[in-house]
């Protein structure tokens, strides 16, 4: 029932990120908001040098806090940019946990804080 309420909650920083993005929308083409939601994937690359290692970048680069943390600063700073980024970072953390795709183990890819991923399952 856990994981169900933390994929419930994903659905809604996905939701939230979206909405706050859509604020500033007109800053960016559809196409960069777009590369600019999947670029937190490319983390995946840290497993390259390891399973201990690339859970420690997927996971730096996939918690709520890095995409509310852009927000902040741009809001600090008055950067409507810097808000727009954390906004589709956020949002991009919050599709992953809808759709299973928690935090990293240790252990490999697909031991996840949801759950396991993949075909392992």
């Amino acid at each position: 029932m856990a994981v169900t309420w933390q994929r419930f909650e994903g659905g809604l920083i996905f939701l939230s990120g979206l909405l706050i993005y859509l604020q500033a929308s007109d800053l960016m083409p559809w196409w960069t908001a777009a590369l600019v939601f999947f670029a937190p994937d490319l983390s995946f690359a840290g497993y390259a040098l390891g399973a201990r290692i690339g859970s420690l970048v997927y996971n730096t680069v996939h918690i709520y806090a890095f995409g509310a943390a852009l927000i902040a600063l741009g809001l600090f700073c008055a950067s409507p940019m810097l808000v727009a980024l954390g906004a589709l970072w956020l949002a991009h953390s919050g599709f992953d946990r809808l759709l299973g795709y928690g935090l990293k183990s240790s252990e490999g890819f697909s031991f996840t804080h949801l759950g396991r991923i993949g075909k392992g399952k």
